[in-house]
């Protein structure tokens, strides 16, 4: 018998009484919306608010539901189908690890190197196991550079085997056909694969430097003497000092020359030196303001044929040719020289400088003289000496020529005739003023060898001997040494220009010049 669950009495016909408490029998909702969207649900409860009971489970029910197994349901599980295949060739397609590494090369034939580090690149290809060994190529290194290693499969022994990429890590040596590399460090995509593999890296390395290289990237070392004197002192003291000198330049000796008037400013703060026009009104001038820049004057100025050094002492045989007015330069071989003498010039029309390219103006025969100074496409050589049919032509057309190039043939006979200071003392040598004057001249030259006086010396004072008679005048002669900064206060050399002095105010400077030559 079923009772009835709220009065407890049988559920029989007669026996089931009605709750007069309810008041609502209406159904319960069972269509609801939900974000916009009309959705069912199972009722709950009946007609007047009573819960059904067939739409939940007991905890019977649910306790019977979790020990079941689904198998029992829906039957044994079906396996997962395996995946698809895909060959190296195509899963690591240009996939490729990246070493950076370097080899010590040894350097037997050369003294200023033992060995040599050469940096290299190592690759290793994924997709076939294949390897590659490419060195950088560095310009003008005088090494053949490049692809040392081809790609290929790399013996690592033996027995055969070769390398794989579970081989390789930094700070490791790998040898490849007897040369050892050593690792030092990899790229990112090379350390992301290896850790993605469960391989654990090694802490990079620095990569190791070429020491020859490394010294030629290295500034020249200059040794500069340092000078007792302080420039920046000087700057110092007579900044915006300037001293200035009224003069004047009288051309009045030359075919309409005039008597002009300047102003020089010398600075004191780094002994420099510029020259001003003054200019007049309506002097039918262009007004230029300098005649001279700022700068440092010489106080002698020596001409060089070349700044070479070793240019001061070659000779040269100028030949012109009359009926065409061409030139040609030889200079004799001089053995032991280093210089490859011959034809220096071939036969050619030589232009003077400063003409111009529309009107050029060559070289004539009026301008070759001794003491001349020719310029040969940027060379310039100085006249030192003829032969005797240029002499004899000189004179014969002496109508050609200028007086001061007759005048230097003049001199030149002279000089020839008259035997020079040298000879002179060469044929007294027996006298005891002689021997006391070379005697000295030894003392000097041993005391002052070091010097710094003894570049250009002679040249100097050739410069001003116009006649090349071996005296210069007095006046000219400490002037010359003081801007040679001869060391005229010292007691010998007082002593030298007192033996080399010569009347009317003259030193001979032959015999004086030998104090300060090797």
């Amino acid at each position: 018998m079923v009772s009835n669950p709220v009065h407890g009495l049988p559920f029989l016909p007669g026996t089931s009484f009605k709750d007069s408490t309810k008041t609502a029998f209406h159904r319960s909702q069972t269509l609801s919306y939900r974000n916009g969207y009309a959705i069912v649900r199972r009722p709950t409860v009946g007609i007047g608010g009573d819960r059904l009971q067939f739409n939940q489970l007991s905890q019977a029910e649910l306790d019977e539901l979790a020990s079941k197994a689904p198998v029992l349901t829906y039957g044994q599980p079906k396996q997962a189908p395996p995946a698809d295949f895909i060959p190296a060739h195509v899963a690591f397609d240009k996939k490729v690890l990246k070493f950076d590494a370097y080899f010590q090369e040894d350097v037997p034939m050369s003294t200023e190197e033992q060995y040599r580090i050469r940096q290299v690149n190592i690759y290793y290809y994924l997709e076939d196991d294949s390897m590659s060994v490419i060195e950088p190529v560095v310009e003008n290194s005088g090494i053949l550079q490049g692809k040392l290693i081809k790609r290929q499969r790399l013996a690592k022994n033996d027995r055969g085997d070769h390398y794989h990429w579970k081989d390789l890590n930094r700070g490791i040596n790998i040898t490849i056909y007897g040369k050892t590399f050593r690792v030092v460090d990899c790229d990112q995509f090379t350390q992301v694969f290896l850790e993605s593999q469960g391989i654990e890296l090694n802490p990079p390395e620095k990569m190791a430097l070429d020491p020859y290289t490394e010294l030629r990237k290295q500034p020249l070392r200059k040794y500069v003497t340092p000078s007792d004197f302080d420039q920046l002192k000087q700057f110092l003291t007579f900044d915006k000092q300037v001293l200035r000198f009224y003069a004047i330049w009288d051309d009045t000796d030359s075919m309409y020359g005039e008597c002009r008037t300047y102003i020089i400013h010398y600075y004191l703060m780094d002994d420099t030196v510029e020259i001003r026009e003054v200019h007049e009104r309506n002097d039918g001038r262009d007004p230029f303001p300098l005649l001279m820049n700022r700068q440092r004057v010489p106080k002698v100025l020596v001409e060089n044929e070349s700044p070479i050094p070793e240019d001061k002492d070659r000779r040269f045989v100028f030949s012109y040719f009359l009926a065409t007015d061409m030139i040609s330069i030889f200079e004799p071989p001089v053995r032991n020289s280093g210089i490859i003498g011959g034809k220096y010039l071939g036969r050619t029309k030589v232009v003077k400088p400063y003409s111009t390219v529309d009107n050029p103006v060559y070289y004539g025969p009026s301008d070759f003289f001794i003491g001349a100074v020719i310029e040969v496409f940027g060379h310039r050589f100085i006249i030192l000496d003829t032969d005797e049919y240029v002499l004899k032509y000189m004179e014969s057309n002496a109508a050609q020529y200028s007086p001061e190039a007759l005048a230097s043939i003049q001199n030149h006979v002279r000089k020839r005739e008259a035997p020079a200071p040298e000879a002179e003392s060469k044929q007294t040598e027996k006298d005891p003023g002689v021997q006391e004057l070379e005697a000295l001249i030894d003392t000097i030259q041993k005391q002052l060898k070091d010097h710094s006086c003894k570049d250009n010396i002679r040249e100097a004072f050739q410069i001003y001997d116009k006649e090349a008679s071996g005296y210069v005048d007095r006046d000219m002669f400490f002037k010359i040494c003081e801007s040679l900064n001869v060391p005229v206060d010292d007691s010998l050399v007082k002593e030298l220009i007192r033996m080399c002095s010569h009347g009317e105010g003259k030193i001979n400077y032959y015999n004086f010049v030998r104090a300060f030559s090797n």
